[in-house]
């Protein structure tokens, strides 16, 4: 990989590694599985940017690959997962510190969501950083139609699980 390629991947991912993070919120339970998370992600990223062709922007491509990680990991969780030593990928990135009393508010919120599904999970996140149906359906490959659909029922559960 050139220099410019590495570059250009490291600076994209500092830029939108909130998306990374809030990834991680979703799909684990504490600090030490979300950091594990988020080094698999950062690899599983590293892994594929070769391939990134730009038809999408960068953010929507890393949610999609962000998703497909933590569900991949996370669904499977009684098998042994076998990750990469980050010491020894070739690329240093510095790494915001995730601050979680920042987000307090939304504490609850995330409970509720945890509740959730996987691909229920994914749907709120996407729809929570304000991405519209397009882009929800392009980034979990499912059928605007169905995302809507998918949204409207998981709003309904939500406000079960909040207001019991």
């Amino acid at each position: 990989m050139t220099k410019e390629l590495e570059h250009n991947f490291i600076t994209e991912l500092e830029n939108n590694q909130n998306i990374v993070h809030k990834v991680c919120t979703l799909y684990t339970n504490n600090k030490d599985a979300h950091n594990d998370l988020f080094q698999e992600i950062t690899i599983q990223l590293w892994k594929a940017y070769p391939k990134f062709r730009g038809e999408s922007k960068f953010s929507t491509w890393m949610y999609r690959i962000a998703i497909n990680t933590a569900i991949t990991l996370y669904r499977k969780s009684k098998r042994t997962i076998i990750t990469q030593d980050y010491e020894s990928v070739i690329f240093k990135i510095k790494a915001d510190e995730y601050d979680e009393t920042e987000e307090q508010q939304l504490k609850l919120l995330y409970k509720a969501v945890k509740e959730l599904g996987d691909i229920d999970k994914a749907l709120v996140f996407l729809y929570l950083e304000d991405k519209n149906y397009t882009e929800i359906a392009e980034t979990l490959g499912i059928s605007e139609v169905n995302a809507r659909v998918k949204m409207n029922r998981i709003k309904k559960k939500l406000k079960t699980i909040l207001n019991p």
